[in-house]
């Protein structure tokens, strides 16, 4: 949060912890959540959630939050998440499965037709401390790029369009 909000950036952060909360009041507007087993703390009068220019998760895993964090994100906006990685448990913790990314699970995730292009993405050990991790950034595409993408998907896995093309050259 400190390096967003010294980017003159406004920034919302989340934790059930008081504590980490604390400091964080510094650098723009937190809520104290258990985002895990309550509601979505980002609800709106008028929509299920607030969208941002930019969501930020970092060494954080609760699978179910997927759906709730990538439709926060705006059209345009960009989603960024890293966390732990199978082969973790290697090093420390976390070393529960729960707690780990499968392989290639973020570029899954952003995958599944939700309308993200994925523009960077990383899986492997980094040091100082030792640790096993994917991160990825994203950008949620507007609504006008996910059909020209769908557009050129078709035209580009239909052989029949292919032929036409190269009878044209």
């Amino acid at each position: 949060m400190k390096w967003f909000h010294e980017q003159k950036l406004r920034v919302v952060g989340i934790d059930r912890d008081p504590e980490a909360l604390k400091a964080a009041r510094n650098w723009g507007e937190v809520r104290q959540a258990d985002i895990e087993s309550a509601v979505w703390p980002l609800k709106t009068e008028f929509s299920d959630y607030r969208q941002f220019e930019a969501v930020v998760v970092t060494n954080y895993l609760w699978r179910p939050l997927f759906p709730s964090l990538l439709a926060s994100v705006a059209e345009g906006g960009v989603f960024i998440y890293e966390t732990f990685t199978q082969g973790n448990e290697v090093f420390g913790k976390p070393s529960r499965p729960d707690f780990l990314l499968r392989p290639g699970e973020l570029l899954d995730i952003c995958h599944q037709g939700l309308g993200f292009q994925v523009v960077a993405y990383e899986s492997g050990i980094l040091k100082s401390p030792d640790r096993c991790v994917q991160r990825l950034a994203a950008i949620k595409m507007s609504r006008v790029a996910k059909e020209q993408q769908s557009e050129v998907q078709s035209e580009t896995s239909n052989p029949a369009i292919w032929a036409q093309k190269a009878a044209q050259l």
